[in-house]
């Protein structure tokens, strides 16, 4: 539990008194550090931590699968979802806010299922 070999400039307690207040000491930033993994912790479902793209050809006799959804979600299932649609007359990009997994506008098929697969992840 303790290491006493000696290292340049430490002190080896030489008392149960200054034991004690090392063992305090060691407490004392315990509790320091617990608190700061909880605000962390806490931060980080804030943090971008579900992130999926679909691509898709949105004109099945045309094309290739250039255009993609993206779906970019914290913890709790909040953030965005983009979608570009690309035509040979140009290129459409469309961004829909997501809370919970869901959008107050409609979304595409692919939306749907980029968003699906992005709740289902786990990092």
């Amino acid at each position: 539990m303790f290491n006493l070999k000696k290292k340049k400039n430490e002190k080896i307690p030489k008392n149960i008194d200054e034991v004690i207040r090392e063992i305090e000491l060691v407490k004392s930033e315990n509790e320091k550090l617990k608190r700061e993994l909880v605000r962390i912790k806490k931060e980080q479902e804030l943090c971008l931590q579900k992130v999926r793209m679909i691509r898709f050809n949105p004109f099945q006799t045309e094309g290739g699968n250039q255009s993609f959804s993206v779906a970019f979600l914290d913890k709790k299932g909040d953030g965005v979802a983009v979608t570009s649609l690309y035509t040979k007359d140009g290129n459409r990009v469309y961004g829909k806010p997501i809370k919970d997994g869901k959008s107050e506008y409609s979304l595409s098929q692919e939306e749907e299922k980029v968003i699906k697969e992005a709740l289902k992840s786990e990092r």
